[in-house]
């Protein structure tokens, strides 16, 4: 329970809140219009959800432009506007929304959506309740709709005197109309919520997971009976909207488990499609994107953003990653290999290329440096010619392998182009073996980890490439979902290191064929 303290804190910045949704709505009311041209344009909005959010809510989608100063207009994504349409379209609509951190979820399903249903004819929302982490969690999600109900001049002038009675500092209050509005949280009863005849028909589960609940299986199991059984019993008889919404944080959670449900509607929306472009285009570029995928690195960019969780060390464990100062000159290697895996699968466009190098030195195996990254066939071919280059003096100690699979005319074609530029051509030869199960290879090739024979240059531990391979390969686990560009190339390499160090250690004998001797 919130202290006094945190109580005035939320509340100062509740009545400042207020304060901008009243300017904001204030500006250019249309007061010059006639009833009958007032009533046609409310009927508009009421049926074109993402005009209703731009006109009713200029305080969340206009933003100030930091660079010119402009204003403009974050208008909702196709996303958005299509969950709208499904609550709109039925009443007892069950969902599940898993939408990436950032993209509006409360926004939308404790705010917009709401106040969209209960101002339709006739009326599609009589008393909604919103679910969060705490009891407090779910009363602050509750301030930001009464702010709405009582500052919002655009409503107020088109719905009428919305003032409501309660407070949402106490968890529940409802409109001038009577439409009631509660705040619980995880866990609290809400048997017996009841206002009149009315029963709760909207119930909005908001982030109920979070890392530490994630991390006790017994706890998710007891929540999750909890939404199923007592939560969605506060409906009548089952009658209602039933949403969760959340990103999916773990395979153990509640939102998981709610995905798995009969007769639930899962709306399934990652930050990036495949193409590594924005769903929320409005929302940030495709630039931002990346570079925010960068920063985060490989594991929180699919958990928070790609609802891709991914559990690490289950072959490969962290502790076995170990970083060393490279040899100056190739010269000091047995053998050198660059092993490319271009990843061009027919039904996936984003997936990760690879180019890994990699050193072998008596019974020791060196990373030395590399590409890992969703993009052009070009620019990896790019990468690989000026890699080539870097070499200078030690170019004719490297080999260079690519799967044999690989080698067809649109990568031929791009390698040719560029050589034709460049004046050489790569040597580069087919992997010509034929490959088991991928996991099962990479898999056999761990205890050399293990062992401590495996090391990565410590003069690019932070670079995205780095730390990219290095996140796939401890992410590697069969059925995770998790891209394994780089440590099949990885595989790739050491696989041929080993094939040379075997053939170089080998030494024939030559000579006349011993008699043999009589045991007897």
């Amino acid at each position: 329970m919130a202290t006094k303290w945190e109580i005035n804190e939320a509340r100062a910045r509740w009545d400042e809140h207020c304060k901008i949704v009243q300017s904001y709505t204030s500006q250019t009311i249309l007061v010059d219009e006639t009833p009958a041209e007032k009533e046609m344009r409310i009927a508009y909005l009421l049926s074109h959800y993402d005009k209703f959010c731009e006109y009713y809510f200029p305080h969340y989608l206009n933003k100030i432009d930091p660079v010119t100063g402009e204003v403009k207009v974050t208008r909702n994504a196709p996303f958005h506007n299509a969950g709208a349409a499904k609550l709109r379209k039925n009443f007892n609509y069950k969902g599940v929304w898993m939408w990436p951190r950032g993209h509006a979820k409360s926004t939308h399903l404790d705010v917009f959506c709401p106040i969209y249903l209960k101002q339709q004819t006739p009326r599609q929302l009589n008393y909604m309740v919103v679910v969060g982490k705490s009891e407090d969690n779910a009363r602050e999600l509750l301030s930001s709709l009464q702010a709405e109900f009582e500052y919002n001049q655009r409503i107020i002038s088109d719905f009428g005197i919305q003032k409501s009675t309660g407070d949402w500092a106490e968890g529940y209050f409802i409109t001038a109309d009577g439409c009631v509005f509660n705040a619980l949280g995880r866990g609290q009863s809400p048997r017996g919520l009841r206002y009149k005849e009315q029963r709760p028909d909207y119930i909005i589960i908001d982030d109920l997971d979070d890392d530490e609940l994630c991390r006790n299986p017994s706890r998710v199991e007891d929540l999750y009976n909890w939404v199923k059984e007592a939560l969605f019993g506060a409906l009548d008889v089952g009658r209602g909207r039933f949403i969760m919404a959340g990103n999916l944080i773990s395979k153990n959670s509640v939102l998981q488990k709610m995905t798995e449900s009969d007769g639930v509607d899962v709306i399934r929306v990652n930050a990036v499609d495949s193409q590594g472009n924005p769903t929320w285009a409005d929302k940030w570029t495709k630039e931002e994107a990346e570079a925010a995928a960068a920063f985060m690195g490989y594991y929180a960019w699919n958990k928070e953003y790609m609802h891709n969780p991914i559990i690490a060390g289950k072959i490969f464990k962290q502790e076995w990653i170990k970083f060393k100062k490279m040899p100056r000159s190739l010269k000091k290697y047995d053998a050198v290999i660059v092993y490319i895996d271009p990843s061009l699968k027919p039904k996936t466009t984003n997936d990760y290329k690879a180019v890994r190098m990699w050193g072998k030195m008596g019974k020791e195996l060196h990373y030395i440096t590399g590409w890992v990254r969703q993009d052009t066939v070009s620019a990896m071919v790019r990468y690989c010619y000026d890699l080539y280059e870097k070499l200078r003096d030690d170019a004719d100690k490297v080999q260079w392998l690519m799967e044999a699979n690989f080698i067809q005319d649109i990568l031929l074609d791009e390698f040719t182009a560029e050589g034709i530029i460049r004046g050489y051509q790569l040597p580069i030869s087919g992997d010509k073996r034929k490959k088991s199960d991928k996991i099962e290879r990479i898999t056999n090739i761990s205890p050399l980890w293990e062992r401590g024979f495996v090391y990565y240059n410590e003069a690019e531990k932070d670079t995205p490439d780095m730390r990219t391979g290095i996140d796939q390969t401890l992410a590697l686990c069969k059925g995770s979902g998790a891209h394994d560009d780089a440590p099949d190339a990885d595989e790739g390499a050491i696989w041929r290191l080993q094939k040379i160090g075997r053939q170089s250690t080998f030494t024939p004998r030559f000579g006349k064929r011993p008699s043999p001797k009589n045991k007897w």
